[in-house]
């Protein structure tokens, strides 16, 4: 009896949660979808998305599971809120679990300030930043005009627009982690690892072990074992792993873009694993090609409005005709502060700072390291210090107009 009791507490908490998550979440786009398909008028609420509903009604739903299954301790009242509410990761990530974040929290060694934490929260805190404003928000620039504008772009105007995007979600979601691990850092709060490189993937199965690593866990935990996991056969294995992947599309937005974009992960992933020995055959850099072009096609999937607006852009990519890059586009990349100092060079090419921003950008990305290993290997020098006071100096001279984190919309 005890048992059953247990059953409908836990039935009646996660309905709750997911209930909240699908008012106001999902009830425009269920009502939409209703409209559509029985031709009825039912009216729209227009409700504003709270900020990281998707990410604390995960942690509360990690949370209540694990309570159900006899694996948290008891904690205090505060110490629950505090964990749901901490601000730093509240609204883009990581999903923490209980046992990451409140042992650190009512840990007494960690309420007293570590100087040393604060120079290394400070640092990694400026390079998001900079990630976020220098980087993702060019680019984002670049990628908002080529997707409002797709009857306008060519072949190469709409690869620019699609490889823009790439980066801007890259560095979007990679700085917020950073500075998220700074502002935590500072506190002497360590969060766990989030976002590791994820465009050096040589397989797609490798991309989700590297992008939004809590989210996967969060799925193959409390999702992907509870359906059954790989242990009631390959074809149940596939199955579970396209659910996974279904529901991760929806959780990232209320669009049939989302659904599909997860959708086609998902197949690409049970692929990869079904001809894992063909994979295994090709050479890493093929298999590097692969993966990054998959990953750049369907992130056109996943930012377009509509379907529609996905294979437009599609389209104009396999057809092949090359009027060169639009002028909107190509002034997005010329920065006031670069334009100054490279005005002479773009007189004579104009794609100059274009070109510059993508071949540095990308060998940044599978070059060099992130935040997690820079602050392993951290140590606070004159050098570190200069570098850290033009980063912050530079972003905020450079913040102009409306800029919001991507993830915060999911």
């Amino acid at each position: 009896r005890k048992q059953c009791v247990r059953k409908i507490v836990l039935s009646i908490d996660i309905f709750f949660n997911i209930g909240i998550l699908f008012y106001f979440k999902y009830f425009d786009f269920f009502i939409d979808n209703v409209n559509f398909i029985f031709q009825t008028d039912f009216t729209l609420r227009n409700l504003i998305l709270p900020l990281g509903i998707s990410f604390f009604s995960f942690q509360q739903l990690s949370f209540i599971i694990d309570t159900y299954r006899c694996e948290v301790p008891k904690y205090t009242f505060l110490d629950y809120s505090v964990f749901v509410t901490y601000f730093p990761q509240l609204i883009a990530g990581p999903i923490v679990t209980h046992d990451e974040l409140i042992p650190q929290i009512i840990e007494k060694d960690r309420k007293q300030i570590n100087w040393n934490n604060v120079a290394k929260g400070i640092y990694i805190l400026a390079l998001g930043l900079s990630k976020k404003v220098l980087i993702a928000d060019t680019f984002g620039n670049a990628a908002n005009w080529g997707f409002s504008n797709i009857n306008s772009l060519d072949t190469a105007s709409a690869l620019v627009t699609m490889l823009s995007y790439t980066i801007q979600i890259y560095f979007d979601f990679s700085g917020y982690c950073d500075m998220a691990i700074g502002i935590g850092k500072m506190m002497n709060i360590d969060l766990p690892v989030n976002f590791n490189s994820p465009y050096k993937a040589l397989t797609i199965a490798e991309f989700w072990q590297r992008w939004h690593i809590t989210l996967t866990r969060f799925f193959t935990r409390y999702l992907y074992i509870p359906l059954g996991g790989s242990r009631a056969g390959e074809m149940r294995m596939y199955l579970n792993v396209l659910i996974v992947f279904l529901a991760s599309g929806l959780w990232h937005g209320a669009n049939w873009t989302f659904v599909l974009w997860g959708g086609v992960h998902g197949i690409f992933l049970i692929i990869n694993k079904y001809k894992k020995q063909f994979f295994e055959q090709l050479h890493p850099a093929l298999n590097w090609i692969i993966t990054f072009g998959f990953i750049n096609i369907t992130w056109i999937l996943f930012r377009a409005n509509s379907i529609q607006d996905a294979v437009s852009i599609l389209y104009r990519i396999v057809k092949l005709e090359f009027q060169g890059i639009n002028e909107n586009i190509v002034q997005c990349f010329n920065l006031v502060e670069l334009n100054y100092l490279f005005c002479n060079i773009l007189k004579k090419y104009p794609y100059f700072l274009l070109v510059a921003f993508f071949t540095i950008i990308l060998m940044g990305i599978l070059g060099c390291g992130n935040a997690y290993e820079r602050m392993e290997h951290f140590t606070p020098t004159a050098k570190s210090c200069i570098m850290t006071i033009c980063l912050l100096i530079w972003t905020i001279f450079s913040f102009s107009g409306v800029s919001t984190f991507l993830y915060f919309n999911f």
